[in-house]
């Protein structure tokens, strides 16, 4: 499915302010300038400004324009407020990314699993757990589950690149939202034994378990991303409301 005109604005100028193409606290070209530049409409532009406002990067400012308030964050950062790979977090983060997997399966939900992932028990999933590197250090162990009929041709290959891709760009498959819950949970065997962490030292992990659904409202993935606690980092940007 072809991006909308709005979200390639969006990305092009959040990419320009990353990279410093518009300097800290610099206003952004003004609005006419943007539809010209862009060949769009005022309402795409107005769009994809407000887009960059929900998520920090621009602050509209009566009678001057928009200007740019983002500030590089210096420990790895995922975001909250967006649906982001585990390979576009380190790349939006200046790092160098890799993953390996660790097991890849085919499974059928049981009652117990259902009960956690949400999946209906008699499901085919893909059941997949993958390793994080950011930089040579590894930081996250993701337990995947996908449903098989929405994932079809999902191989150890693509696990190890990049999944997200994959569902995007060959099965052109439309990610729209995905509820997550954050929790701290004991150390496991296998996050002891692939974080190196010293139990000693951590006894505990932050734990993202995430719901993701598709266009057509079906949850085709949960997972359970778990981090090191001495990296793990989530930010968000909150806009007030002005109440009465």
């Amino acid at each position: 499915m072809p991006k909308s005109k709005y979200d390639i604005i969006y990305k092009d100028l959040k990419r320009k302010i990353e990279t410093d193409e518009f300097a800290y606290q610099e206003l952004l070209p003004s609005e006419n300038l943007l539809i010209q530049i862009y060949d769009c409409s005022r309402n795409t532009v107005r769009r994809a400004i407000g887009r960059l406002v929900v998520d920090g990067y621009v602050q509209s400012i009566q009678g001057k324009g928009v200007r740019n308030i983002y500030r590089p964050i210096g420990q790895t950062a995922f975001t909250l407020g967006e649906i982001e790979s585990f390979r576009e977090s380190a790349l939006r983060n200046g790092q160098i990314p890799k993953t390996k997997v660790l097991l890849f399966a085919e499974i059928s939900v049981d009652e117990k699993l259902s009960g956690r992932c949400g999946f209906p028990a008699g499901s085919e999933i893909y059941y997949i757990q993958r390793l994080h590197y950011l930089d040579g250090i590894p930081l996250i162990i993701n337990h995947n589950y996908f449903l098989k009929e929405f994932t079809p041709g999902l191989t150890k290959e693509i696990a190890e690149e990049s999944i997200y891709k994959y569902l995007e760009q060959t099965l052109h498959m439309t990610i729209v939202n995905s509820r997550r819950v954050m929790t701290v949970e004991k150390i496991t065997e296998i996050d002891e034994k692939y974080l190196k962490l010293n139990v000693e030292d951590y006894n505990c992990m932050a734990v993202i378990s995430s719901f993701t659904y598709n266009s057509q409202g079906i949850m085709f993935e949960y997972t359970q991303s778990r981090h090191r606690p001495d990296y793990f980092r989530f930010h968000d940007n909150a806009v007030r409301t002005p109440h009465i």
